[in-house]
């Protein structure tokens, strides 16, 4: 594996969601602590595209957050570029060359109607980093620089005068990748930058941040919900559930044969027209109450696999067959029939051939 450019080390981050103070006092109530995040550990080499993918509410955005700084860890290490940017060793790194390593990351939010400044120009827009992080840059130099980044997203400079408004969904979210890389970051942190596009333009904005890397070596980590989405773009594909990750693989790997059955039941339930008339095994069941999760394994209550040590001890994220990592006893055990495992992956595969269709007209 190449060098890698981002590391989290037992990352986990924990929100006090208790009453105000006055009211657990007289209702005699103890504090209420949500773990949103629970010991995730894992690297992203130079030039790949780490997919990360999990239920509504399993902790992917917050670990985007905790990446980018808008949240401190709990507890853990945050490394970027040999720079310890927060955990253990964070002050010892100094200030300035925190700043200096944070350069080299932006963020590309969800929704781009949201996250772009209606009442700003958009070359006022995509210019803010550059005045914020570069401001000794000239004036000339700085339009220069948003023209320069919106012809290579798609647009033409004299967009540089509309509003946000005056654009469609998937050229907003042309301009705020133009944002995020205008002052020419080396890691992109993508939070669901396609879901609230339509299907042909989602097409077209992936195609888009693909070649954009390799055009500038870009390192992406992708956070979906959207299975198809993250077999196109991604070359290691993390599944997360209620804070931790319980399968890390290949893409190839994990839709050719999927070892968690929390990852076998999310390709199962991929909408594919090949498999149309072919029974197929829902996810059941609702994910845990955070503020209450389950002792043991998390996924037990809802795992057809789970046994008395399934409810007693939480597994770790081991080795497992075909190379990836899986945080399972049963796939540790061999409890798993592998027969099944293949026939779910068929959805996954199926899936990826119905998006490569869809990228194509």
């Amino acid at each position: 594996m190449a060098e890698a450019l981002l590391t989290l080390t037992d990352v986990a981050r924990t929100f006090d969601v208790s009453p105000p103070w006055l009211d657990r006092v007289l209702g005699r109530q103890p504090r209420v602590l949500l773990k949103a995040v629970d010991g995730v550990t894992l690297s992203i080499a130079k030039g790949e595209t780490l997919g990360l993918v999990g239920e509504s509410g399993c902790g992917k955005s917050t670990v985007a957050r905790i990446i980018v700084g808008l949240y401190a860890p709990t507890r853990g290490t945050v490394t970027f570029d040999g720079t310890v940017l927060a955990g253990e060793g964070a002050a010892a790194a100094g200030g300035a060359r925190q700043r200096m390593a944070r350069r080299g990351m932006q963020m590309i939010f969800q929704d781009p109607y949201a996250s772009l400044n209606l009442r700003w120009r958009v070359a006022d827009i995509v210019a803010e980093p550059i005045l914020a992080q570069e401001p000794e840059v000239s004036k000339a130099d700085r339009l220069e620089r948003v023209s320069s980044m919106l012809t290579q997203v798609g647009l033409a400079a004299a967009d540089g005068a509309k509003y946000p408004h005056q654009f469609s969904g998937g050229q907003r979210q042309r301009i705020s990748i133009a944002r995020a890389l205008s002052t020419q970051p080396r890691f992109l942190v993508c939070d669901e930058p396609t879901s609230a596009l339509d299907v042909s333009v989602q097409s077209q904005v992936l195609n888009l941040m693909r070649e954009l890397q390799r055009k500038m070596g870009l390192t992406y980590l992708f956070i979906s919900h959207n299975l198809a989405v993250v077999h196109h773009i991604a070359d290691r594909v993390g599944v997360m559930y209620l804070g931790r990750i319980v399968e890390l693989a290949s893409t190839r790997q994990l839709f050719a044969n999927p070892q968690h059955p929390y990852t076998r039941m999310l390709l199962a339930a991929v909408p594919d027209l090949a498999m149309t008339g072919t029974a197929r095994t829902a996810v059941a069941g609702e994910v845990p109450n955070p503020l209450d999760p389950p002792h043991g394994c998390a996924f037990h209550p809802r795992c057809p696999y789970a046994n008395e040590r399934c409810r007693i001890e939480c597994p770790e994220l081991l080795p497992a067959p075909g190379n990836g990592l899986a945080a399972c006893h049963a796939v540790q055990e061999g409890r798993i029939d592998i027969a099944v495992l293949r026939e779910t992956a068929a959805v996954g595969i199926g899936a990826k051939a119905q998006e490569t269709r869809t990228d194509r007209l």
